[in-house]
């Protein structure tokens, strides 16, 4: 049984957290209507058509929105305050929930270039971003 704050992998994402372990992020993209999707799903969003198949994102990506979050209860967040939640937008096209790690919650701003970086989770790796280099 994973902890509540690990991902629960099935069968579709399991590729997904095969690659973050390996420092890679995956997306989906529809051979039918060529569109990419994120979160990993066994049919396109767009076009409902289950043509998908998976692609290596570059890992770029903006800040379309974020929060910081300086006080949360719940293990493990708690002893991880002040901390950023965010939604990018990769530059594939998705969006994607993450946290924006290894930076001065306080400089972060909607817009900045972020990278993809990766945090292990005790047996998972997560995909999370940092800032881009200027």
């Amino acid at each position: 049984m994973t902890a509540l704050h690990l991902p629960n992998p099935d069968a579709e994402t399991v590729p997904y957290w095969e690659a973050a372990r390996d420092g890679r992020l995956l997306i989906k993209r529809c051979t039918a209507c060529g569109r990419p999707h994120f979160y990993p799903r066994p049919f396109c969003p767009h076009c409902w058509s289950d043509a998908v198949e998976w692609e290596e994102a570059s890992g770029r990506a903006t800040i379309y929105t974020f929060s910081i979050v300086r006080r949360n209860d719940l293990p493990p967040w708690g002893e991880r305050v002040p901390y950023v939640a965010a939604v990018v937008d990769l530059e594939e096209g998705p969006r994607m929930i993450t946290n924006i790690v290894d930076c001065d919650v306080d400089v972060v701003a909607i817009g900045q270039s972020v990278e993809v970086a990766f945090r292990d989770e005790d047996e998972f790796v997560i995909p999370v971003f940092r800032l881009a280099a200027s």
